[in-house]
């Protein structure tokens, strides 16, 4: 479950680095790129996921999200979380399984608006180069965390596009020697998200069983 919005950490983790500890020129942009996000009322992505471990094998799968103040809506593969704010909903489709859980304000991983203040206080930003991403030209940044022993990445790379500067993709280097390598396929500010999206029915999943924390 924890590779589900990995990418919302990264997306939602650009906002607030401090100065003191980044270079000037990624601060910059990453500020940049966080006023778009914190100006907007809803964010809604879409991604493709590839995770690669350090045997070799290779994982890829879509996933796509929906965040609304502290509420948010997303998917990976086969796996579903609803938050309303305060209670987390996991939903397995594979195992027929739903599980519930506490919002927890540390856990940043799962919602895609949160993951956008990852960095603020976790990871020093230093500008790497400029890059053509397909048709994008975009700016490449490098993260590393303050803390190494407690962090579970070394590096994380983030791709942010010159000319609207938003987020293209971001590949996480894993201590473990897992490589996750997320690109980001639609993204859009302010999108459209009734609060009945962040809400759960139980009765749209009939059979399920239902395992509380």
């Amino acid at each position: 479950m924890k590779q589900l919005l990995t990418i919302l950490i990264v997306f939602i983790a650009l906002v607030g680095f401090s100065q003191n500890e980044s270079d000037a020129k990624a601060d910059k942009i990453l500020r940049d790129f966080s006023l778009k996000v914190n100006g907007s009322s809803t964010v809604y992505l879409e991604f493709s996921a590839s995770i690669k471990n350090a045997g070799g094998a290779t994982e890829n799968n879509i996933g796509k999200g929906w965040a609304k103040a502290d509420k948010y809506y997303a998917t990976y593969g086969e796996m579903t979380r609803v938050s309303n704010g305060k209670k987390i909903w996991t939903i397995i489709k594979e195992e027929k399984s739903i599980y519930v859980s506490d919002e927890d304000d540390k856990e940043t991983s799962i919602n895609p608006k949160r993951m956008m203040t990852l960095w603020d206080k976790d990871y020093k930003s230093k500008y790497d180069k400029e890059y053509k991403l397909g048709n994008d030209a975009v700016h490449v940044i490098n993260l590393y965390p303050k803390n190494v022993k407690s962090s579970e990445y070394h590096t994380i790379i983030v791709y942010i596009g010159k000319t609207d500067n938003e987020l293209k993709k971001a590949i996480l280097k894993g201590k473990d020697g897992t490589t996750m390598t997320y690109t980001i396929t639609k993204l859009e500010f302010n999108a459209d998200a009734p609060d009945s999206k962040f809400t759960f029915d139980k009765t749209k999943f009939p059979g399920y069983q239902i395992i509380e924390d």
